[in-house]
């Protein structure tokens, strides 16, 4: 089963199943973006909508990105609002729904899906106006070194999404190679119990 495949089974049960990285990364993007100014902002990965309805909020106008036509079905059930343009799309390939104006980009647990992390920084970079800012939430590597991955139960039994270890040197080094500098880094952490294996990653980019 593929990634798309994946993130279309398990759209009908992603809003209301027991996920603890999917609400900690929710929180984090908010706590991370809360005073970084953007009024043009691309989601990549925008899934359910979880994040979009946040976004919608602060953005003058937010193009929602994602694989799964399902998952995207049930982002478009949710928010109805003109400022938000819902897109299906491989971010493997050309971005032919960016515009190329964004102030913000943002990546919520969707950069484990993607092996090779630096055509991605370097589509990124190309739409990201100068001064702008790149968001990345993801499932901290360190859970991923003890074999966390993305993943659900349905009836067959545990699916498991394919997934790639990226360490944060590989997150800051391409992102730099880029042109993108690191200016917030944080780790988010299961009831806030900082003597545990953080959950979620967060990194904050500036264009120069």
């Amino acid at each position: 089963m593929n990634t798309a495949q994946a993130y279309d089974l398990w759209s009908e049960q992603y809003d209301t199943n027991l996920n603890k990285t999917r609400d900690l990364e929710g929180q984090a993007l908010r706590i991370t973006l809360a005073e970084v100014p953007f009024d043009n902002a691309l989601e990549m990965g925008c899934g359910t909508g979880k994040n979009t309805e946040w976004l919608i909020t602060k953005a003058r106008h937010t193009t929602a990105v994602d694989l799964s036509t399902e998952m995207l079905a049930k982002a478009r059930q949710k928010i109805n609002s003109d400022t938000v343009e819902f897109h299906q799309a491989d971010m493997t390939q050309p971005w032919t729904f960016a515009d190329g104006n964004y102030n913000l980009v943002t990546f919520s647990l969707v950069l484990e899906h993607i092996e090779d992390l630096g055509p991605v920084f370097q589509k990124t970079t190309a739409v990201l106006l100068p001064g702008g800012y790149v968001y990345v939430g993801e499932l901290h590597p360190f859970k991923q070194y003890s074999g966390s991955k993305a993943r659900f139960d349905t009836a067959e039994g545990t699916q498991v999404v394919p997934c790639f270890t990226h360490h944060i040197s590989d997150f800051v080094q391409t992102a730099k190679k880029y042109g993108l500098q690191l200016v917030d880094m944080n780790e988010y952490f299961d009831e806030n119990i900082r003597t545990t294996v953080p959950r979620v990653l967060t990194l904050l980019f500036k264009k120069s």
